[in-house]
């Protein structure tokens, strides 16, 4: 990360920048997602789909999970659409206090080494409480050449090295999800409910004070340093159930300044379908 810039930006920051010299990003997912942003948006931003822009997704969530990254000739072509250059300054939100998919685009706009990318502390709500102004429709811009991109820059964990790393004491898998999903109780989402064996929970939320946005940096170099220890940044793995929420933790880890860990992308959606080992309530 850029020492002069920092992965997250209040909104009374965010008011203050011109608003020529930044792309803003609406990166809400979900039901309505699009229909939401048409209807209200913080005026100027451009509209990224999490499941058609920042995802390849597979018929089989076995293959990759259920958000496996694009290809870089599509995420280049994302980018072009909407109009980010390697020199813009890129300010992105959701309405999930940036948990959801603004994390993951931070992540994956660093992931190709653009440094100029920040996520709206608190989301959504909070840029409208500050009195940015809002607006309807969708935003017209223009689109710029295609991005150039040659590989990803962020490390990533595939299946292949959790199996590896779930039996590596020297190996920290931090699960992001809340405990219930992690102690095998409940399950909304996948086919299965536990967890992976050696994996530690510390839900995202966790990241987070009570109004929504980011514990200070220093709170969470506390909290993080205190749980990895000695332990190198490649020895560090974080994954929730789709490798778009875990995002979010690879985000705070950044804005306290520690190293970025490694994302495992397929994360439990892939590990689940896999006949892989699992703990379960029923087993622990």
């Amino acid at each position: 990360m850029s020492k002069l810039l920092s992965p997250i930006i209040s909104p009374e920051e965010l008011i203050t920048l011109q608003r020529s010299e930044i792309v803003i990003i609406d990166a809400r997912a979900g039901i309505n997602a699009k229909e939401n942003y048409i209807t209200s948006h913080l005026e100027g931003a451009r509209y990224v789909d999490l499941n058609y822009d920042l995802a390849t997704i597979s018929p089989d969530a076995a293959i990759g999970g259920r958000h496996p990254l694009p290809s870089y000739q599509k995420f280049s072509e994302v980018l072009s659409k909407l109009g980010i250059t390697p020199s813009s300054h890129v300010i992105v939100y959701d309405d999930k206090n940036g948990s959801n998919a603004a994390a993951r685009f931070w992540w994956m706009l660093r992931a190709i080494g653009h440094e100029k990318i920040q996520v709206v502390n608190g989301g959504l709500q909070t840029a409208i409480n500050a009195g940015f102004p809002m607006n309807s429709g969708v935003e017209t811009f223009r689109t710029t050449t295609l991005y150039p991109i040659t590989k990803w820059e962020l490390d990533q964990a595939n299946i292949t090295e959790i199996d590896i790393a779930s039996n590596n004491s020297e190996t920290i898998i931090i699960d992001v999800r809340d405990k219930d999903r992690f102690n095998g109780l409940t399950e909304p989402i996948d086919l299965i409910a536990g967890h992976i064996p050696g994996a530690i929970n510390i839900p995202f939320s966790s990241n987070l004070n009570e109004d929504g946005s980011y514990l200070s940096p220093e709170a969470l170099n506390i909290k993080y340093q205190d749980t990895i220890g000695n332990t190198k940044s490649e020895n560090v793995i974080v994954h929730c159930g789709s490798g778009v929420t875990a995002c979010h933790t690879l985000l705070a880890f950044d804005y306290a300044g520690l190293p970025i860990p490694k994302l495992y992308v397929g994360s439990w959606s892939e590990w689940s379908r896999n006949n892989r080992p699992m703990i379960t309530a029923q087993t622990k």
